[in-house]
């Protein structure tokens, strides 16, 4: 299960030096209802699917996506692999543009996302993240 990028996979990807726009590929396989336990203060009344929490996670991201210059290039459903292991789906697949990798990291690390980061955490019961340049 891969959820968050760890202290290790960010010291690559700056070590990487992108110059110029970066492109996020995001596939994410949500959990049949929401996980808050890493995060209860976020916990809605009643359990939701890991599809709607990630929903309220994109309404509250967008406003700093946006900050940073960022945009939604592709958002669309996903399902089982046409080349891949037949039990394996991404329920979702994500692609965003950066103006930089200075963007994104300024996106990630404001502490105004952050508080409706744990959305995320909740929805996912796995996910990839593949900068592109």
């Amino acid at each position: 299960m891969y959820i968050a990028p760890t202290p290790e996979s960010i010291a690559t990807l700056i070590g990487r030096e992108i110059d110029g726009p970066v492109t996020m590929l995001n596939l994410m396989r949500f959990r049949a209802v929401a996980d808050y336990t890493e995060h209860p203060d976020l916990a809605p009344d009643t359990p939701i699917s890991g599809e709607k929490a990630y929903d309220i996670y994109a309404g509250l991201t967008m406003e700093h996506l946006t900050d940073v210059g960022g945009n939604v290039l592709l958002m669309g459903s996903g399902g089982p692999l046409l080349i891949g292991p037949a039990e394996e789906r991404w329920d979702r697949v994500l692609v965003i543009e950066y103006p930089s990798l200075d963007a994104f990291l300024s996106m990630i690390q404001n502490p105004e996302y952050l508080k409706g980061a744990g959305h995320r955490t909740a929805s996912l019961e796995d996910s990839r993240l593949l900068p592109i340049t």
